[in-house]
């Protein structure tokens, strides 16, 4: 089916992003794997292409609002490229930066957003601890402000953290007050942590399924001083302003799941019509032309169901809900459709030098960050009535 969310100058983007990948990503990205992370180089190089800050004012060295087609485009044309990535690249400007933008204050934004914009300043965001994931509330990081309230005391601990080893700032989810009865979710408080502050520690780099080239690592605070100055938005609405961010993140999600499981076809596509088994193309038998148009059809689906979400965040009307549909659908498609596309590859399909692999392991992850498919159907049932 055509798309219609893209123009010409959306494809005059995908043109340069394409060629930026083919010069700067893909000759390397089997030894950024390798490493277990990505040069920190690679960020500068996107500042200069003029991708790090999206919807930054242009007074402070942005492009101003911009759609989020042009980090959809980026997320289809890195799937395409044999399934490689810009690392946390999408940590950065699809889930913290717009915390910043929606919460900062003027000095704040004088202060953050023009290093953004040039890449000279990457971001993470450290919310996850050790026995607290989807629940959120059950953070047991604590801020706790000095005597003289010009700075808060940061101690505790977080895990899976992506990116934080190339990143220059952080976005901590910590307690400054205790949860109440009533009202597990009050007290918390996000703050903008430079990852160079002192008491600021890095744990052991934990090995994956898959993103191999992005770095996942434990964080510990050990009386981290966190000027005042560093709170984001107001102290103790710090669940809320979670909640409010999550849609776009999750979209994020679901838009790059569609992008693999349809790189995973193209993949696949050619894999069937070049490999022959009892002479004959593996692309002849039935089965795999069944298999391939059911896995088209599931991905046209999603797509379409992807594109609706863009719409959706464009105009500012992408609810919760709306967003965990989206992403719910498109990551469990994505799940069914490479390894049917995997299956078809047979023990080659196993094999690294293969990009679905790569596109098997890196998927899988998708249906749990960000919200497990378990707590979406949660929040759809609620959206419900139910």
């Amino acid at each position: 089916m055509k798309r219609t969310i893209y123009t010409e100058e959306h494809e005059a983007f995908r043109a340069m992003i394409r060629d930026f990948i083919a010069k700067e990503v893909t000759p390397y990205f089997a030894e950024w794997e390798a490493a277990r992370r990505t040069p920190r180089e690679l960020f500068h190089k996107l500042g200069d292409l003029g991708v790090m800050g999206f919807d930054i004012p242009e007074e402070y060295g942005g492009p101003g609002e911009t759609s989020f087609k042009y980090q959809a485009i980026i997320a289809e044309e890195t799937a395409a490229a044999a399934g490689v990535s810009f690392a946390h690249y999408t940590v950065t400007t699809s889930i913290v930066l717009p915390y910043l933008l929606h919460l900062a204050d003027k000095k704040q934004r004088r202060r953050w957003l023009p290093d953004i914009a040039t890449g000279r300043s990457v971001l993470c965001i450290a919310m996850t601890e050790p026995g607290t994931g989807s629940d959120l509330a059950g953070i047991r990081t604590t801020a706790r402000l000095s005597e003289d309230g010009t700075h808060y005391v940061l101690n505790g601990a977080k895990t899976f953290i992506t990116g934080a080893l190339n990143s220059e700032l952080c976005l901590v989810a910590a307690r400054t007050a205790p949860a109440t009865a009533e009202d597990r979710r009050a007290g918390l408080t996000l703050l903008v942590v430079p990852t160079d502050s002192e008491g600021f520690g890095y744990g052991e780099q934990l090995e994956k399924i898959g993103l191999h080239a992005r770095d996942t690592s434990e964080l510990h605070f050990t009386d981290v001083r966190v000027p005042a100055e560093n709170v984001l938005g107001e102290v103790g609405q710090g669940f809320s302003y979670l909640g409010r961010n999550l849609p776009r993140e999750r979209l994020s999600i679901g838009v790059n799941a569609v992008a693999a499981a349809a790189a995973a076809i193209e993949f696949t596509s050619a894999y069937v019509r070049d490999r022959t088994v009892f002479d004959r193309p593996v692309a002849s038998f039935q089965n795999t032309k069944f298999v391939l148009a059911e896995c088209q059809t599931e991905v046209t689906v999603a797509q379409a169901m992807a594109d609706r979400g863009i719409e959706l965040d464009d105009a500012r009307e992408l609810t919760a809900a709306d967003a965990a549909k989206v992403k719910l659908f498109c990551t469990e498609v994505a799940g069914r459709v490479i390894d049917k596309c995997l299956q078809l590859h047979g023990g080659y399909g196993y094999m690294l030098e293969y990009p679905i692999a790569r596109l098997y392991a890196d998927t899988r992850v998708s249906r749990i960050y960000g919200g497990t498919s378990e707590v979406l159907k949660t929040i759809i049932a609620k959206d419900m009535g139910l």
